[in-house]
């Protein structure tokens, strides 16, 4: 066993050096391919971050009766802290209400003049778990006793959804194509190193050789060149992390959003077992022709 370990290991070694631009040109676009793979998923994870600071910014209102008495209002207070849908929430009095009131309407005194605080209902400003989870807790609570309705922004909602669904459709989109991408070119490469050494091969399959006899030392090409190229594209994945951490946005719109290198180490041992996985199934594929002689 350890002869044909030395075999494999010693042709694998020549193969690599004999075809040396091949083995270099392969590695460099399995480089290329999953830097972009794994700068699409850092990316990803950027706007992900910044997207949960919107959907945690997501509340809902639960506007109480004018007449509620105060056990009606605790009970709702009591539903809502049990509630596992609920991440937390706030009571709005009558004059933190009114305080609201007249900012909103501070262009049209004459309608804050004519309102007083007893006229404004209480309410709970209620923040979800998730954002998914708005309009069946709108349902749940309308139906509570001593609430009068629950206003929630549907169309944000709906836009802030459909956006990240986009951005994440999008983005699988892309990875998709680049991973074939890196695997239609290793696939390439090997038929070309195959095809250099295919009178070697057909007297190896003369002599009785089996195809996994064949393989191994060019499926180990494969997986050299697959992990050689993600080791690459890792170091350049923290390399893009470190960039986005010194570009970071402290206010306006893009507040909060972020990479850290937990985020870079998780797509850079990704990227390793995707290029390694990339590297044997291109060496297969690249031989399949070859092996039928």
């Amino acid at each position: 066993m350890s002869s044909k370990l030395r075999y494999f290991a010693r042709e694998t070694i020549i193969s690599l050096r004999r075809n040396l631009l091949m083995t270099l040109a392969g590695i460099l676009t399995v480089t290329v391919s999953l830097l972009l793979f794994g700068g699409i998923l850092l990316f990803q994870q950027w706007v992900d971050h910044g997207t949960a600071k919107w959907k945690n910014g997501v509340e809902f209102e639960v506007f109480l009766d004018v007449e509620a008495t105060q056990d009606q209002i605790d009970a709702v207070g009591q539903e809502l802290e049990g509630d596992p849908q609920i991440r937390h929430f706030d009571y709005i009095d009558q004059d933190e209400a009114y305080e609201e009131f007249q900012r909103l309407f501070e262009d049209k005194p004459d309608l804050v003049n004519a309102t007083s605080p007893e006229a404004l209902p209480t309410s709970y400003r209620v923040a979800p778990v998730t954002v998914e989870e708005t309009e069946s807790l709108q349902d749940k609570y309308e139906s509570v006793l001593g609430v009068d309705e629950v206003v929630v922004a549907s169309d944000s909602i709906d836009s802030l959804l459909d956006i990240t669904r986009f951005l994440r459709i999008m983005f699988i989109a892309l990875s998709l194509v680049l991973l074939a991408s890196a695997l239609f070119l290793i696939v390439n490469t090997i038929r070309l190193a195959t095809f250099a050494r295919r009178r070697e091969i057909e007297v190896m399959k003369l002599v009785g050789a089996s195809n996994w006899f064949v393989r191994i030392p060019f499926m180990a090409e494969g997986l050299v060149q697959g992990a050689l190229g993600a080791g690459l594209a890792v170091a350049g994945v923290f390399g893009l992390q470190w960039l986005f951490d010194h570009v970071k946005t402290e206010e306006g719109f893009f507040l909060g959003f972020y990479v850290d290198v937990a985020d870079a180490g998780r797509i850079g041992i990704v990227l390793l077992v995707v290029g390694a996985v990339i590297g044997v199934i291109g060496s297969s594929i690249g031989l399949r022709r070859f092996l039928r002689v």
